[in-house]
């Protein structure tokens, strides 16, 4: 390990075509195009960029495939302009690549994702070779968004288990990237992929998904039930550190002890263009300072930092800056409340 530095990032890559528009329509009605920006989306992707926002000269590889066409090549030079090293994303002659219509209403907030899985959906653990990186960590990702590795490997219950188990032979941390769909699917990915992972960094649906505790009431998160839902996740599997986000800010546990709980950056809402690729931005920010050996507490609010800064513009990555400037906004914002948990 004293001799493995940097991130690498793998699985999902694909092409956002982000839309801001006043309002979702209903069917049968229309809504106007306000504005578009076309970047690098899944997970693969916003981890790498995000890093390489925060600190151009810290080591990030990547691995996936994309399709050989414009949206491939787009990738591609993507990755050479931010120094992302990506001998092993291969372009897939005549497929396409993985697309996705990010549709961002400026009335509600929300966002709504029409995905096109194009050659993503034959990615499967063929496609990784940790035999010769340098990484520290990878950070793969996203179960249910790709039909091949979703499905039993051998005698795996999904391929993100046989990719997870490959890593950490290799000598490699894990942590696992989730996307929120069904509950079930959640819960199956999740304890699929627990015996294999040494982080897990969600959002609290997830954690009480996979963990099977109900962590929200409505819209509103549970703290104490966040608590009982990490306490699961490190009895259920491997983890050495499990933390779960959300809005008003983040809960962690670590398996040598320890109980960690922080207020989120308060953005002002003025400052908010879209909350899409916030997720991401906080596992970047948290794993960046993970690596570094900084305090999970640290972590956690760096984590919220880079969340929020990644806030101020619609796509999932053009938002994240430098790791001063990020800091230097976090203290002009200031931090929430702690949530108040039982220990």
């Amino acid at each position: 390990m004293s001799q493995r530095s940097g991130i690498l990032t793998a699985g999902s890559w694909c092409v956002d075509n982000n839309k801001s528009l006043p309002v979702w329509p209903s069917e049968d009605t229309m809504s106007t195009i306000t504005a578009l920006d076309r970047q690098g989306g899944g997970s693969g992707s916003n981890m790498a960029f995000d890093l390489k926002r925060l600190d151009p000269d810290f080591f990030v590889e990547t691995m996936g495939i994309v399709g050989d066409d414009s949206d491939g090549r787009f990738l591609i030079e993507k990755c050479d302009e931010a120094g992302v090293k990506r001998d092993r994303l291969a372009m897939i002659k005549g497929g396409m690549t993985a697309f996705t219509d990010c549709f961002n209403s400026l009335e509600s907030g929300k966002r709504t994702h029409l995905y096109f899985p194009g050659v993503a959906d034959a990615l499967s653990p063929d496609d990784f070779d940790f035999s010769t990186t340098t990484a520290r960590l990878l950070h793969l990702g996203l179960p249910g968004a790709h039909k091949t590795m979703d499905g039993q490997w051998g005698s795996d219950t999904t391929g993100w288990a046989t990719v997870l188990r490959a890593a950490q032979k290799a000598g490699l941390k894990t942590n696992l990237e989730m996307v929120t769909t069904t509950r079930e699917k959640v819960r199956h990915f999740g304890l699929s992929a627990l015996p294999y992972l040494d982080l897990l960094i969600v959002n609290d649906f997830e954690i009480g998904a996979v963990a099977d505790v109900e962590t929200r009431d409505g819209t509103k998160t549970l703290p104490d039930r966040i608590v009982e839902a990490l306490q699961k996740i490190l009895e259920l599997g491997s983890v050495s550190i499990a933390a779960a986000h959300f809005p008003e800010g983040a809960i962690a546990i670590s398996r040598e002890g320890g109980l960690f709980s922080v207020g989120s950056v308060a953005i002002p809402s003025n400052q908010i263009a879209g909350v899409n690729g916030a997720g991401d931005a906080f596992a970047a920010g948290f794993l960046y300072y993970w690596h570094q050996s900084h305090p999970i507490d640290d972590a956690l609010r760096f984590g919220h930092a880079v969340a929020a800064a990644s806030m101020r513009e619609v796509s999932t990555t053009a938002g994240v800056t430098n790791v001063s400037e990020t800091l230097k906004l976090a203290k002009q914002w200031g931090y929430r409340p702690a949530p108040v948990v039982k220990i």
